[in-house]
């Protein structure tokens, strides 16, 4: 199948693209090429071949969730700066209006 050089005009007509008759030329050789790579692709695609996303398989790298012993409030405060309520004490960063 070629791409002739009337079915550029028209594409370019439809894309309102003001194309020259050296441009023609040269995107109708161009497009002939695409349509034959992308020809040559769809004969080697096989049936028993499933579509992928990615060219190797991906596999869920989660760990479970399991419960772990936590610290108490006291540990996790013990070597804060500063603790008000069982919870860290911080400078204000916002003003209150």
């Amino acid at each position: 199948m070629a791409i002739t050089r009337d079915e550029v005009a028209h594409l370019a007509r439809l894309s309102r693209l003001a194309l020259t008759d050296a441009e023609l030329d040269q995107f109708a050789g161009q497009l002939d090429q695409i349509l034959a790579a992308v020809a040559r692709v769809q004969e080697v695609a096989a049936d028993q071949i499933p579509p992928m996303t990615h060219a190797a398989g991906i596999v869920n790298v989660y760990r479970d969730d399991v419960a772990a012993p936590q610290l108490t409030p006291e540990q996790a405060l013990a070597c804060a700066p500063a603790a008000e309520q069982a919870r860290f004490r911080v400078p204000r960063i916002l003003a209150e209006d």
